[in-house]
Protein backbone atom coordinates (compact mmCIF):
# COMPACT_ATOMS: atom_id res chain seq x y z
CA UNK A 1 0.00 0.00 0.00
CA UNK A 2 2.89 2.27 0.84
CA UNK A 3 4.10 2.06 -2.31
CA UNK A 4 0.93 2.35 -4.64
CA UNK A 5 0.62 5.97 -2.45
CA UNK A 6 4.09 6.62 -3.57
CA UNK A 7 3.16 5.91 -6.76
CA UNK A 8 0.21 8.02 -6.88
CA UNK A 9 2.44 11.47 -5.30
CA UNK A 10 5.05 10.76 -8.29
CA UNK A 11 2.18 10.13 -10.98
CA UNK A 12 0.51 12.95 -9.69
CA UNK A 13 3.41 15.54 -9.17
CA UNK A 14 4.88 15.18 -12.42
CA UNK A 15 4.72 17.99 -14.46
CA UNK A 16 3.86 16.87 -18.01
CA UNK A 17 0.63 14.85 -16.22
CA UNK A 18 -0.19 18.36 -15.09
CA UNK A 19 0.12 19.56 -18.64
CA UNK A 20 -2.27 16.95 -20.04
CA UNK A 21 -4.30 17.29 -17.61
CA UNK A 22 -4.43 20.83 -17.71
CA UNK A 23 -4.52 20.72 -21.95
CA UNK A 24 -7.98 18.21 -21.40
CA UNK A 25 -9.91 20.59 -19.41
CA UNK A 26 -8.68 23.90 -21.94
CA UNK A 27 -10.11 21.18 -24.85
CA UNK A 28 -13.59 20.37 -22.62
CA UNK A 29 -14.05 24.25 -22.13
CA UNK A 30 -13.46 25.84 -25.27
CA UNK A 31 -15.56 22.30 -26.77
CA UNK A 32 -18.09 23.72 -24.51
CA UNK A 33 -17.85 27.98 -24.77
CA UNK A 34 -17.96 26.95 -28.72
CA UNK A 35 -21.05 24.99 -28.53
CA UNK A 36 -22.92 27.37 -26.14
CA UNK A 37 -21.80 30.61 -28.32
CA UNK A 38 -23.24 28.78 -32.28
CA UNK A 39 -26.32 27.51 -29.96
CA UNK A 40 -29.72 29.38 -29.22
CA UNK A 41 -32.93 28.18 -27.80
CA UNK A 42 -35.60 27.19 -30.60
CA UNK A 43 -38.81 29.18 -31.03
CA UNK A 44 -42.20 28.11 -31.45
CA UNK A 45 -42.19 28.98 -35.37
CA UNK A 46 -38.60 27.58 -35.59
CA UNK A 47 -39.73 24.37 -34.59
CA UNK A 48 -43.08 24.26 -36.46
CA UNK A 49 -40.90 24.87 -39.30
CA UNK A 50 -38.74 22.30 -38.98
CA UNK A 51 -41.16 19.29 -38.15
CA UNK A 52 -42.93 20.18 -41.64
CA UNK A 53 -39.75 20.28 -43.00
CA UNK A 54 -38.84 16.83 -41.48
CA UNK A 55 -42.26 15.52 -42.51
CA UNK A 56 -42.07 16.19 -46.39
CA UNK A 57 -38.88 14.92 -46.42
CA UNK A 58 -40.64 11.32 -44.82
CA UNK A 59 -42.87 11.60 -46.86
CA UNK A 60 -41.02 11.70 -50.48
CA UNK A 61 -39.21 8.51 -48.50
CA UNK A 62 -41.89 7.06 -48.44
CA UNK A 63 -43.27 8.09 -52.28
CA UNK A 64 -40.20 6.88 -53.45
CA UNK A 65 -40.49 3.52 -51.64
CA UNK A 66 -43.70 2.95 -52.85
CA UNK A 67 -42.85 3.88 -56.64
CA UNK A 68 -40.41 1.65 -56.22
CA UNK A 69 -42.64 -1.51 -55.40
CA UNK A 70 -44.69 -0.11 -58.16
CA UNK A 71 -42.26 -0.75 -60.89
CA UNK A 72 -41.51 -4.00 -58.99
CA UNK A 73 -45.94 -5.27 -59.85
CA UNK A 74 -45.49 -3.32 -62.80
CA UNK A 75 -48.42 -0.42 -62.43
CA UNK A 76 -46.14 2.37 -62.27
CA UNK A 77 -47.72 4.91 -64.05
CA UNK A 78 -46.90 6.19 -67.06
CA UNK A 79 -44.55 8.68 -67.71
CA UNK A 80 -42.95 8.14 -64.02
CA UNK A 81 -39.13 8.47 -64.47
CA UNK A 82 -37.51 5.78 -62.92
CA UNK A 83 -34.32 5.75 -63.42
CA UNK A 84 -33.32 6.48 -59.50
CA UNK A 85 -34.99 3.72 -58.43
CA UNK A 86 -32.57 1.24 -56.85
CA UNK A 87 -33.24 -2.56 -57.92
CA UNK A 88 -33.93 -3.39 -54.48
CA UNK A 89 -36.70 -1.53 -52.64
CA UNK A 90 -35.73 -2.01 -49.25
CA UNK A 91 -32.83 0.33 -49.66
CA UNK A 92 -35.26 3.16 -49.98
CA UNK A 93 -37.47 1.69 -47.20
CA UNK A 94 -38.00 3.80 -44.75
CA UNK A 95 -38.71 1.56 -42.03
CA UNK A 96 -35.35 -0.03 -42.80
CA UNK A 97 -33.17 3.18 -42.41
CA UNK A 98 -30.80 3.79 -39.29
CA UNK A 99 -32.42 6.78 -38.83
CA UNK A 100 -35.64 8.57 -40.16
CA UNK A 101 -35.95 12.76 -40.61
CA UNK A 102 -36.01 14.37 -37.49
CA UNK A 103 -37.09 18.04 -36.85
CA UNK A 104 -33.50 18.70 -34.90
CA UNK A 105 -32.27 18.12 -38.39
CA UNK A 106 -33.51 21.06 -39.95
CA UNK A 107 -33.12 23.64 -37.12
CA UNK A 108 -29.90 25.64 -37.92
CA UNK A 109 -27.55 27.04 -35.62
CA UNK A 110 -29.47 24.69 -32.69
CA UNK A 111 -27.18 22.34 -30.55
CA UNK A 112 -29.08 18.78 -30.03
CA UNK A 113 -28.03 17.05 -27.39
CA UNK A 114 -29.55 13.63 -28.59
CA UNK A 115 -27.68 14.16 -32.34
CA UNK A 116 -24.34 15.56 -30.95
CA UNK A 117 -23.73 13.70 -27.61
CA UNK A 118 -21.97 10.95 -30.16
CA UNK A 119 -19.90 12.66 -31.82
CA UNK A 120 -18.86 14.75 -28.80
CA UNK A 121 -18.17 11.44 -26.77
CA UNK A 122 -15.92 10.03 -29.75
CA UNK A 123 -13.82 13.28 -29.43
CA UNK A 124 -13.86 13.15 -25.81
CA UNK A 125 -12.72 9.25 -26.26
CA UNK A 126 -10.17 10.14 -28.96
CA UNK A 127 -8.01 12.62 -26.75
CA UNK A 128 -8.27 10.33 -23.42
CA UNK A 129 -6.55 7.76 -26.01
CA UNK A 130 -4.39 9.86 -26.62
CA UNK A 131 -4.03 11.47 -23.07
CA UNK A 132 -3.61 7.86 -21.42
CA UNK A 133 -0.65 6.92 -24.18
CA UNK A 134 1.53 9.91 -23.47
CA UNK A 135 0.66 9.65 -19.62
CA UNK A 136 1.84 6.32 -20.04
CA UNK A 137 4.84 6.35 -21.91
CA UNK A 138 6.14 9.62 -20.06
CA UNK A 139 5.61 7.93 -16.38
CA UNK A 140 7.63 5.28 -16.77
CA UNK A 141 9.97 6.36 -19.42
CA UNK A 142 11.42 9.22 -17.45
CA UNK A 143 12.04 7.10 -14.26
CA UNK A 144 14.11 4.93 -16.51
CA UNK A 145 15.76 7.43 -17.86
CA UNK A 146 16.49 9.76 -15.06
CA UNK A 147 17.65 7.21 -12.59
CA UNK A 148 14.33 7.04 -10.68
CA UNK A 149 13.70 3.21 -11.29
CA UNK A 150 16.54 2.31 -9.96
CA UNK A 151 16.47 4.56 -6.29
CA UNK A 152 12.88 3.06 -5.79
CA UNK A 153 14.40 -0.59 -6.48
CA UNK A 154 16.69 0.36 -3.60
CA UNK A 155 13.78 1.01 -1.41
CA UNK A 156 11.67 -2.10 -2.48
CA UNK A 157 14.15 -4.76 -4.29
CA UNK A 158 11.18 -6.89 -6.35
CA UNK A 159 11.62 -5.68 -9.88
CA UNK A 160 8.06 -7.28 -11.13
CA UNK A 161 6.22 -5.86 -7.80
CA UNK A 162 7.84 -2.46 -8.57
CA UNK A 163 6.72 -2.53 -12.46
CA UNK A 164 3.49 -3.54 -11.51
CA UNK A 165 2.22 -1.39 -8.68
CA UNK A 166 3.60 1.49 -11.00
CA UNK A 167 1.09 -0.12 -13.75
CA UNK A 168 -1.78 -0.11 -11.90
CA UNK A 169 -1.35 3.25 -10.44
CA UNK A 170 -1.27 4.70 -13.78
CA UNK A 171 -4.34 2.60 -14.78
CA UNK A 172 -6.30 3.49 -12.15
CA UNK A 173 -5.72 7.13 -12.00
CA UNK A 174 -6.44 6.95 -15.60
CA UNK A 175 -9.55 5.33 -15.14
CA UNK A 176 -10.67 7.46 -12.38
CA UNK A 177 -9.75 10.77 -14.42
CA UNK A 178 -11.53 9.25 -17.81
CA UNK A 179 -14.68 8.60 -15.92
CA UNK A 180 -14.74 11.79 -13.70
CA UNK A 181 -14.11 13.46 -16.93
CA UNK A 182 -16.88 12.02 -19.30
CA UNK A 183 -19.43 12.61 -16.47
CA UNK A 184 -18.61 16.26 -16.64
CA UNK A 185 -18.13 16.82 -20.19
CA UNK A 186 -22.00 14.81 -21.02
CA UNK A 187 -23.42 16.73 -18.17
CA UNK A 188 -22.51 19.83 -19.43
CA UNK A 189 -23.89 19.54 -22.75
CA UNK A 190 -26.58 17.73 -22.20
CA UNK A 191 -27.17 21.64 -19.61
CA UNK A 192 -26.29 23.29 -22.87
CA UNK A 193 -29.44 21.03 -24.99
CA UNK A 194 -31.32 21.87 -21.94
CA UNK A 195 -30.96 25.79 -21.48
CA UNK A 196 -29.78 26.35 -25.08
CA UNK A 197 -30.78 24.37 -27.21
CA UNK A 198 -32.60 21.07 -27.87
CA UNK A 199 -32.43 18.45 -26.00
CA UNK A 200 -34.31 15.91 -28.17
CA UNK A 201 -35.82 12.34 -27.32
CA UNK A 202 -33.50 11.19 -24.25
CA UNK A 203 -34.77 7.35 -24.19
CA UNK A 204 -33.70 4.69 -22.70
CA UNK A 205 -32.36 3.30 -26.07
CA UNK A 206 -30.61 6.47 -26.02
CA UNK A 207 -28.66 6.22 -23.04
CA UNK A 208 -28.16 2.36 -22.99
CA UNK A 209 -26.36 3.16 -26.93
CA UNK A 210 -24.22 6.18 -25.42
CA UNK A 211 -23.24 4.22 -22.34
CA UNK A 212 -22.33 1.28 -24.27
CA UNK A 213 -20.22 3.43 -26.25
CA UNK A 214 -18.71 5.58 -22.97
CA UNK A 215 -17.55 1.65 -21.33
CA UNK A 216 -15.89 0.39 -24.71
CA UNK A 217 -14.18 3.73 -24.82
CA UNK A 218 -12.60 3.33 -21.28
CA UNK A 219 -11.26 0.01 -22.39
CA UNK A 220 -10.04 1.47 -25.04
CA UNK A 221 -8.25 4.26 -23.33
CA UNK A 222 -6.94 1.89 -20.57
CA UNK A 223 -5.56 -0.31 -23.45
CA UNK A 224 -3.68 2.66 -24.99
CA UNK A 225 -2.34 3.87 -21.46
CA UNK A 226 -0.80 0.16 -21.24
CA UNK A 227 0.71 0.24 -24.89
CA UNK A 228 2.45 3.20 -24.32
CA UNK A 229 3.78 2.29 -20.69
CA UNK A 230 4.43 -1.45 -22.29
CA UNK A 231 6.27 0.33 -25.61
CA UNK A 232 8.56 2.82 -23.10
CA UNK A 233 9.18 0.50 -20.78
CA UNK A 234 10.87 -2.08 -23.43
CA UNK A 235 12.71 1.06 -25.44
CA UNK A 236 13.64 2.73 -21.83
CA UNK A 237 12.67 6.11 -22.98
CA UNK A 238 9.58 7.66 -23.64
CA UNK A 239 10.78 8.74 -27.07
CA UNK A 240 10.45 4.92 -28.00
CA UNK A 241 6.37 4.62 -27.71
CA UNK A 242 6.25 8.42 -29.67
CA UNK A 243 8.68 6.88 -32.46
CA UNK A 244 7.05 3.30 -32.70
CA UNK A 245 3.33 5.23 -32.56
CA UNK A 246 4.57 7.17 -35.37
CA UNK A 247 6.35 5.01 -37.49
CA UNK A 248 3.61 2.44 -37.26
CA UNK A 249 1.14 5.34 -39.01
CA UNK A 250 3.69 5.95 -41.66
CA UNK A 251 4.75 2.63 -42.39
CA UNK A 252 1.75 0.68 -41.61
CA UNK A 253 -1.17 2.56 -41.82
CA UNK A 254 -0.48 4.41 -44.76
CA UNK A 255 2.32 2.88 -46.20
CA UNK A 256 0.71 -0.65 -45.99
CA UNK A 257 -2.24 0.46 -46.83
CA UNK A 258 -1.30 2.30 -50.45
CA UNK A 259 0.79 -1.12 -51.14
CA UNK A 260 -2.63 -2.59 -51.10
CA UNK A 261 -4.68 -1.10 -53.00
CA UNK A 262 -2.56 -1.10 -55.79
CA UNK A 263 -2.06 -4.72 -55.78
CA UNK A 264 -5.82 -5.25 -55.00
CA UNK A 265 -5.56 -6.74 -51.52
CA UNK A 266 -8.47 -8.75 -50.40
CA UNK A 267 -10.05 -7.02 -47.56
CA UNK A 268 -6.75 -5.03 -46.82
CA UNK A 269 -8.81 -2.60 -43.66
CA UNK A 270 -8.84 -6.37 -41.63
CA UNK A 271 -5.09 -6.02 -41.38
CA UNK A 272 -5.21 -2.54 -39.72
CA UNK A 273 -5.52 -1.43 -36.06
CA UNK A 274 -7.49 1.60 -36.68
CA UNK A 275 -10.14 -0.88 -38.44
CA UNK A 276 -10.47 -3.04 -34.75
CA UNK A 277 -10.41 0.21 -33.01
CA UNK A 278 -13.38 1.67 -35.02
CA UNK A 279 -15.30 -1.94 -34.75
CA UNK A 280 -14.53 -2.16 -31.28
CA UNK A 281 -15.88 1.64 -30.47
CA UNK A 282 -18.60 1.32 -32.65
CA UNK A 283 -19.77 -3.01 -32.30
CA UNK A 284 -19.33 -3.64 -36.00
CA UNK A 285 -17.72 -1.18 -39.27
CA UNK A 286 -18.84 -1.85 -42.45
CA UNK A 287 -15.83 -1.86 -45.82
CA UNK A 288 -15.87 -2.33 -49.42
CA UNK A 289 -13.74 -4.27 -51.58
CA UNK A 290 -14.54 -4.78 -55.13
CA UNK A 291 -12.15 -7.94 -55.12
CA UNK A 292 -15.34 -9.64 -53.36
CA UNK A 293 -16.69 -9.62 -56.74
CA UNK A 294 -14.26 -10.42 -59.35
CA UNK A 295 -15.51 -14.02 -59.37
CA UNK A 296 -18.97 -13.35 -59.22
CA UNK A 297 -20.79 -14.80 -62.32
CA UNK A 298 -23.07 -11.47 -63.00
CA UNK A 299 -26.11 -12.23 -60.96
CA UNK A 300 -25.93 -9.03 -58.87
CA UNK A 301 -25.68 -11.60 -55.69
CA UNK A 302 -22.49 -10.22 -54.47
CA UNK A 303 -22.23 -6.65 -52.47
CA UNK A 304 -18.83 -6.42 -51.87
CA UNK A 305 -19.22 -5.52 -48.40
CA UNK A 306 -17.37 -7.35 -45.18
CA UNK A 307 -17.67 -6.71 -41.60
CA UNK A 308 -15.59 -6.23 -38.57
CA UNK A 309 -17.38 -6.99 -35.68
CA UNK A 310 -16.60 -6.02 -32.09
CA UNK A 311 -15.69 -9.50 -30.16
CA UNK A 312 -12.50 -10.43 -32.76
CA UNK A 313 -11.22 -6.46 -32.70
CA UNK A 314 -11.24 -6.84 -28.97
CA UNK A 315 -8.96 -10.19 -28.98
CA UNK A 316 -6.75 -8.49 -31.53
CA UNK A 317 -6.11 -5.39 -29.48
CA UNK A 318 -5.98 -7.30 -26.26
CA UNK A 319 -3.62 -9.60 -27.77
CA UNK A 320 -1.41 -6.67 -29.17
CA UNK A 321 -1.38 -4.62 -25.67
CA UNK A 322 -0.80 -8.04 -23.33
CA UNK A 323 1.66 -9.37 -25.51
CA UNK A 324 3.66 -6.32 -25.37
CA UNK A 325 2.90 -5.63 -21.68
CA UNK A 326 4.21 -9.42 -21.16
CA UNK A 327 7.53 -8.76 -22.85
CA UNK A 328 8.31 -5.51 -21.07
CA UNK A 329 7.48 -7.20 -17.66
CA UNK A 330 10.02 -10.50 -18.89
CA UNK A 331 12.65 -7.46 -20.18
CA UNK A 332 12.05 -5.59 -17.08
CA UNK A 333 12.95 -8.54 -14.55
CA UNK A 334 15.92 -9.42 -16.59
CA UNK A 335 17.42 -5.76 -17.89
CA UNK A 336 20.82 -3.93 -16.36
CA UNK A 337 19.27 -0.72 -15.09
CA UNK A 338 22.25 1.33 -15.12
Amino acid sequence: MNLVRAELERLSARRFVQLMVVLLALAFAVTAATTLAGSHKPTSAELSSARAQAAEMLQRKEDTHQACLARQNGTLPPGYTDEYLPADCSEVDPIRQDRLPIAADYLPGVFSFEQQARPLLYFLIAFLVLFGFLVGASYIGADLNSGGVVNLLLWRPRRLTVLGAKLGTLLGTVLALAVAASLVYLATFWVIGQTAGLAGQLSGDFWRSLGAIHGRGLVLVLLATALGFAIATLGRHTSAALGVAAAYAVVWELGARLVMEIVDARRPDRWMLSSHIVAWLNGEVRFWDNQLCTSSSGTGSCSGFYSLTWGPSLVVLLVITGGLTMAAFATFRRRDLI
